[in-house]
């Protein structure tokens, strides 16, 4: 199985007069976890679906390694698909969901099943490789389907909200399992979410998508630590947006931002406020402020920091934050 980059270049998708992508460009090293990361119609799954091939091109390239893709039909672009709804077959085995593909290209019975067999006993589930889709958990049916998408030996595997079915706890583990597939692959992963929780946990490149276009694409910590615009640091959450007198925008995380039971000086990164709302979340506490300043306000404390001196709906207070966890935002 050979890898290779992916590389979008001025792609775009229309729908009659709407443009869902608009001229995005991207390089996904051969090797990465790349998550597309936004808002319902953002263009995230409109992207995935041109690079599988299930979407046609309006503008653009799309070219895999050396070859050009933008074209071709799905079956010779060297990519598999797994979709949110695993679409496994319910009256065959796993074992036959998964040699199926081969089974498409005329591949005799005993080597199909000997190969899916195979990757069966890769996602640990060999012993299981005759029972129905019925009879298999939510993460067993989403391991059946990776094997399926992985049987004709693709360059590049794509994911459409994989995890998005399943429960809280199943989806911790499963993308933890996504991770460590990709790994020991050292193939590429593009995944669709809309979860940032999960986008940060799995990928080495978060690309972030709004209204058709990537308004931010880096390292998880690089993108978390450094938004560029209002709504990356909005949507990717844990930051405080704040207008400034003389026009202009700032961010501060909210685990940077403090409370003060006392009035403080007026500064620039002093804002009166009132408690709104407190949020217990295991380990720390969300603490929503009112303030005229400041529309949306959060303060994230420890939770040990929270019970030695709580607060409650209807406190005054002033949060502030030091000069040097101020990051600036494009207008």
């Amino acid at each position: 199985m050979t890898h290779a980059d992916l590389e979008l270049v001025h792609v775009t998708k229309r729908y009659g007069d709407t443009v869902a992508v608009d001229r995005i460009d991207l390089r996904v090293a051969a090797g990465r976890y790349c998550c597309l990361l936004g808002p319902s119609g953002c263009g995230k799954t409109s992207t995935l679906r041109m690079v599988a091939g299930h979407e046609g091109v309006s503008d653009g390239d799309i070219l895999l390694g050396d070859r050009h893709i933008t074209d071709l039909p799905p079956a010779q672009r060297g990519t598999a698909m797994m979709f949110q709804s695993y679409a496994l077959f319910p009256h065959l085995s796993a074992l036959d969901n998964v040699a199926f593909g081969l089974k498409m290209r005329g591949v005799a019975r005993d080597e199909r099943h000997r190969r899916a067999q195979a990757l069966l006993d890769r996602v640990s589930l060999g012993p299981l490789a005759l029972r129905k889709p019925a009879e298999l958990s939510g993460g067993q049916q989403q391991r059946v389907a990776l094997a399926r998408a992985l049987i004709n030996e693709p360059r590049l595997l794509l994911l459409d909200e994989p995890l998005s079915a399943l429960d809280p706890f199943l989806r911790v583990r499963m993308r933890a399992e996504l991770k460590e597939w990709q790994t020991q692959l050292s193939m590429s992963f593009v995944h669709v979410t809309h979860s940032q929780e999960e986008a940060m946990a799995l990928a080495d490149l978060v690309v972030v998508m709004n209204q058709g276009r990537i308004e931010q694409q880096g390292a998880p910590h690089e993108v978390f630590n450094a938004p560029r615009t209002e709504f990356v640091a909005r949507f990717i959450g844990g930051h405080n947006v704040i207008p400034l007198p003389a026009g202009g925008l700032i961010a501060v995380r909210a685990d940077k931002t403090a409370l003060s039971r006392e009035p403080l000086a007026a500064a620039a990164n002093v804002v009166p406020a009132t408690v709104r709302a407190v949020e217990y979340q295991g380990t720390h506490v969300v603490i929503t402020l009112a303030s005229e300043a400041v529309p949306a306000l959060c303060v994230s404390l420890p939770e040990a920091k929270f019970d030695a001196m709580p607060w409650h709906p209807g406190d005054r207070t002033c949060a502030y934050w030091a000069s040097a966890d101020v990051h600036p935002l494009a207008a």
